[in-house]
């Protein structure tokens, strides 16, 4: 696992898509999408502490692998807290901020799993673009929903 391929890139950036078309719908003021791009970026932040897992599952005789592995959880439990707050307070507009800034803050750790040669050298060529343009269309979701 030297580089991350071209298909990779590619289906990577196509799951801007799903984001991109929610913030068009609220854009017209359809009232599920604020729901919709929510869950949508929290699938996606999980996802990516799944990725994390299986870095971290590479590390077999690896003492680190219990800290990777324990960093791989908090994408889905940072998922399931802004999930309930939302239920809670009823306010998506600021779940979706805090799903955008979650996505952002993916960022230092996969840089650290580059820089201990766990994921792809070209890892954060695909990752910054795609970490940047999910939260940033969150947040623009989110800014859309609370006015």
């Amino acid at each position: 696992m030297r580089q991350v391929r071209r298909t990779a890139f590619a289906l990577g950036h196509a799951g801007l898509l799903p984001q991109m078309a929610a913030v068009a719908f609220a854009l017209d003021r359809d009232r599920g999408t604020p729901l919709f791009a929510l869950f949508y970026a929290l699938l996606i932040l999980s996802f990516l502490g799944g990725m994390w897992w299986g870095f971290a599952m590479r590390r077999a005789d690896d003492p680190a692998q219990g800290r990777l592995a324990l960093m791989a959880v908090v994408p889905s439990l940072v998922a399931v807290a802004i999930l309930l707050a939302a239920f809670v307070t009823g306010r998506l507009d600021w779940a979706l901020v805090a799903a955008g800034i979650a996505l952002f803050l993916t960022l230092p750790v996969d840089r650290a799993l580059v820089r201990g040669s766990d994921a792809p050298a070209n890892w954060m060529r695909l990752r910054v673009p795609l970490s940047l343009g999910l939260g940033a269309l969150t947040i623009l979701a989110g800014w859309i929903a609370a006015h």
